[in-house]
Parts: structure tokens; sequence; C-alpha cells
């Protein structure tokens, strides 16, 4: 692997191996990023970052050639929520301190979901997350928040480039913001990731600024163009395809920015289930589709 391309995948990050284990779970794959959650993702429950064992994580990384640290938000934070401000009000703080976490692990970015705007229209809802961004963002952050492209389903905001460039616009710290680039989602959205991604990247770079892009993360979807579903599938095996995703791996616009493989777990037996990056990982490393590879771990 060249040094320069960074390729990693979600990790784990837990109990008792906490960070210096999320490094060794990445570096089995062959990454040289990696991204984890602070804790699950379904949840808000977070231990102290003195648990964390930050000092051997990053000495783990750096021997292992690892940077870019990628930290997401648990997806169930809504800052688009008009209608119940308790949950806005605790939303917010949570992102506070999440951002306090992300800056002790030394991240680079958080992807975060924009929000929902749950029947209140989508202007009410870029609104909303602009107004909580004002509260959450402070300029002595160092990790960006990376908002994600989203695929639309329900009332998602942020499945239109426009939508994120609104709320970018509208906030104050906005040098503290960044955007995510879903594969997945995007194609869900309407976008033409498959046929004309270099289309999709001009539009990108016209409407919000290819200078924002801190991070994509790189699915197959397993509906096709418009479906605003939000269905990854491996590498390979969904609309988008092998050839689509891995020239996007290796874009030239793209070189500098973390590719995440965020694919599901694979496996015959639903207790037993295996993470298919290391495999997917090598595909994109080496430019070629081995299906049959993938098939084999679904069986060990």
């Amino acid at each position: 692997m060249t040094s320069e391309l960074l390729f990693g995948a979600n990790v784990s990050m837990k109990a008792p191996k906490m960070f210096p284990g999320a490094v060794a779970e990445a570096q089995g794959y062959g990454a040289t990023t990696l991204q984890f959650y602070t804790g699950a993702p379904q949840n808000t429950r977070r231990k102290p970052t003195s648990e964390m064992r930050i000092p051997e994580g990053l000495a783990a990384m750096q021997a292992a050639g690892l940077s870019h640290l990628v930290i997401h938000a648990p997806y169930i934070v809504n800052l688009g929520n008009t209608t119940k401000p308790d949950s806005f009000d605790f939303a917010v703080q949570f992102m506070q301190a999440e951002i306090q976490r992300a800056d002790a692990l030394h991240a680079y970015a958080m992807p975060f979901h924009p929000g929902a705007h749950v029947g209140a229209g989508a202007a009410a809802g870029i609104a909303q997350i602009a107004a909580g961004l004002n509260r959450i963002l402070q300029p002595d952050q160092h990790v960006l928040v990376a908002l994600e492209t989203m695929a639309g389903k329900g009332t998602e905001v942020g499945r239109r480039f426009e939508e994120l460039a609104e709320i970018l616009d509208r906030v104050q710290n906005n040098d503290k913001l960044a955007i995510t680039m879903d594969t997945c989602h995007m194609s869900d959205a309407g976008y033409s990731v498959r046929d004309d991604f270099d289309g999709v990247l001009n539009e990108f770079d016209h409407v919000i600024g290819l200078d924002r892009l801190a991070v994509v993360h790189v699915n197959d979807s397993k509906n096709p163009q418009g479906a605003h579903k939000d269905r990854h599938a491996n590498i390979g095996a969904g609309y988008l395809g092998f050839d689509c995703l891995n020239a996007i791996a290796h874009h030239p616009q793209l070189t500098a920015v973390p590719k995440i493989l965020e694919t599901p777990y694979v496996g015959t037996d639903k207790k037993r289930m295996h993470a298919p990056y290391g495999v997917e990982l090598g595909w994109l490393r080496s430019g070629r589709y081995e299906p049959a590879a993938l098939t084999a771990l679904a069986e060990e």
C-alpha cells in the first residue's frame, strides 16, 4: 500500500482494549486510517476519556502508520427537531461533550448526520440545525464536524448539497464544519454516483466546494439510485459496483481525503458474523475484485 492512500474502516472501540484495540483492529485490515464511535451508535452513554487509554492508542497509531482518526457521532442525535425542545437541548449538550472527547482523542473529523425535520419542513430543520451548531462549535476546537450527505429517508435533512450548503452559510464558526460524502447515501438521494461520479463531484464543488470535503464513506447500496433507503451493501454486491467504488477510492481529487468502509458484516451464522474490511480493503488496494474471498470469509 502506498502511504498516500488513506483507506480504512469503521472499527470497534470498547472495553477493555479501548483505543489501542481499535488501532489494532484497523491495522489487522491493512488500513492507513480508521473510524470509530466513542460508544454504541444507538445510544448516548459514553465512558470518560480517562478510561479510553488515549496515550497508548495514539502511540499505537503512530507505530502502525495510521493517521486522520475519524470519530463518528451517534446517529440518534437530532439537531433538526423543532417540536421537542428538551431533545434539542440534549442533542446540543451531547455534541458539545462529544467534541471534547474527539479533541481528547486527537481526532481529525467527526461525521455527523445533520438531523430530521420531523414534519416541520426542510427550511425549519435547516434553521434548527444551524442554531444548534452555533451553540456547539467553538473557535478553539480541533476536530472538524463533518455534516454527512444523507439518503433522504423520512424527513432527513442533507439529501441535497444545497441543504448542507445552507447550513454552512448559517453557522458562525463554520471553519470548524466540513462535509462527509457517503457513496450509498448520495446514490440513494438521487445523485448519479455510479454513472457520472465526476459530474457529482463537480456539482459538489460548485455548490459547497471540494475544500470542505473531509471524509468519504465508501459503501455500496442495496437499492437503486433515488430509492431514499440507506441500506449499505458490501463492495461490489450492490447497485454501485466494484468498478465505481474502486474509481472513487483512487480518485485523484480525493487522494488526501480518508476513505472509510462501513459495509455489512458477513456470515452464514448470525451469531458468528465477520468484518469484511480486510478483504474489501485488499480489493481496493489491488484494484482486483475477487468476490470468492468474501464468500469464503462468510463461510468460516
